[in-house]
């Protein structure tokens, strides 16, 4: 482990990136990853805390369900197998890079972030044919992916076809377990799992990894889509629009892999929604037969966002005792806010909506976990990443505990 004080932070986490698995930023391929590889991969842990000579100990709110000292703990998951378009794979890395660990202590966080190594080791996952991860057996048995642009040839070690609609699902569920895993771990030593994605099928592993810890916790779902969609209802089969049902074990989600390690753990009144505006025909089905709460733009329009907000509130955890898991994609976000996400959609939340939603749940204390998804550096020209990038940076700021004045 290596433990730094904040000043260091930044400095170290540049030549810690240059060593990692980040590959630099390139256009889409046509044979897409799920995961960012190099030749050679990294295990490293940073550890970083608060200054004292700034003055800033510990964070402004009190987060009731956390241990003293306030720790927050960063899964980076670069993981863009629950949709077909590549780049949100280095989603995570953009975001630490641009000084999110140094940002976090700023605010009286203790941060410990771990490189992203853990979650690279996924048979079905494919590797470059030069990676030292495959053996001589494993070569010989593997499927090659040829590079149609001239790049070098990946290898899938197990196949991994369709089921029903459903893509890449050994994939996707195996990442998923691991997520689990890892933010229950985090969750049972009464720090905060912040995890970065990577796209929103990786919900499916951070929901269920809170749950483990707090079974009670009630989770604020903000995205312009309601990603309830199921095996039997997705018309593209693309798992990051379907992770809301597998948590609440709709009809049709019982089915392998997934049910190997992941039972229904959420209830339709344990979640609310705010921002939707993009809902399939059978999304909106579910939400109704259901009975799930969901506040879409035109609610943001009619009753403004801090209404929004408290009645939002008010259903899930009407007594304020219950933790809340904040499950942000960005894409919630107007594209003119964040557009450099996979799945922009017009008429979204403004820069100060989506940050009041973050405030105003760091200010009820019960935050317990956070996810900051679908930030994809690939996307558009640099202006627009750098803005989606520091959206992404500040959201996670503002939950935990950034303010205004």
């Amino acid at each position: 482990m290596i433990a730094l004080p904040q000043a260091r932070v930044a400095s170290s986490l540049r030549q810690f990136m240059s060593m990692s698995m980040c590959a630099p930023l390139r256009s889409a391929r046509p044979v897409q990853r799920a995961f960012t590889h190099t030749k050679a991969t990294r295990n490293y842990h940073i550890y970083a805390q608060p200054d004292e000579g700034k003055g800033v100990t510990k964070p402004n709110h009190n987060y009731k369900f956390l241990k003293e000292p306030a720790t927050v703990a960063i899964v980076g998951c670069p993981f863009s197998g629950g949709q077909g378009r590549a780049g949100v794979e280095h989603g995570p890395n953009k975001l630490i890079s641009a000084g999110l660990v140094d940002q976090l202590t700023s605010l009286g966080w203790e941060v410990h972030y771990e490189s992203q190594q853990s979650f690279l080791d996924i048979p079905y996952n494919p590797l470059p044919a030069s990676s030292p991860q495959l053996s001589a057996d494993e070569h010989a048995s593997a499927t090659v992916l040829k590079s149609s642009d001239g790049k070098e040839d990946l290898v899938q070690r197990l196949p991994d076809p369709d089921i029903g609609r459903m893509k890449k699902p050994r994939l996707v569920s195996a990442v998923n377990e691991k997520v689990a895993h890892e933010v229950g771990s985090i969750a049972k030593k009464g720090w905060l799992p912040l995890t970065l994605g990577g796209d929103h099928s990786l919900a499916m592993g951070t929901i269920a990894g809170t749950k483990s810890k707090y079974p009670d916790a009630v989770v604020i779902w903000v995205d312009a889509h309601a990603d309830i969609n199921t095996p039997e209802t997705t018309d593209s089969g693309n798992l990051h629009g379907c992770p809301v049902s597998f948590l609440l074990g709709l009809e049709g989600c019982d089915v392998e892999p997934f049910n190997k390690w992941l039972s229904p753990c959420l209830k339709p009144e344990e979640i609310v929604y705010i921002g939707l505006r993009d809902i399939d025909s059978g999304e909106k089905a579910i939400l109704k037969k259901h009975g799930i709460k969901a506040y879409t733009m035109h609610h943001v329009d009619k009753y403004g966002i801090g209404k929004v907000v408290d009645m939002a509130l008010e259903h899930v955890n009407p007594d304020g005792t219950k933790p809340i898991h904040l499950s942000f994609d960005v894409d919630a976000l107007d594209p003119t806010v964040a557009p450099s996400t996979g799945t922009p959609v017009r008429g979204g939340l403004s820069f100060r909506e989506g940050h009041y939603i973050t405030e105003a749940v760091a200010e009820t204390g019960n935050l317990v976990a956070v996810d900051i998804m679908e930030v994809n550096p690939t996307l558009l020209d640099p202006r627009s990443v750098e803005k989606t990038v520091a959206a992404g940076c500040s959201l996670a700021r503002a939950s935990l505990g950034e303010t205004l004045l």
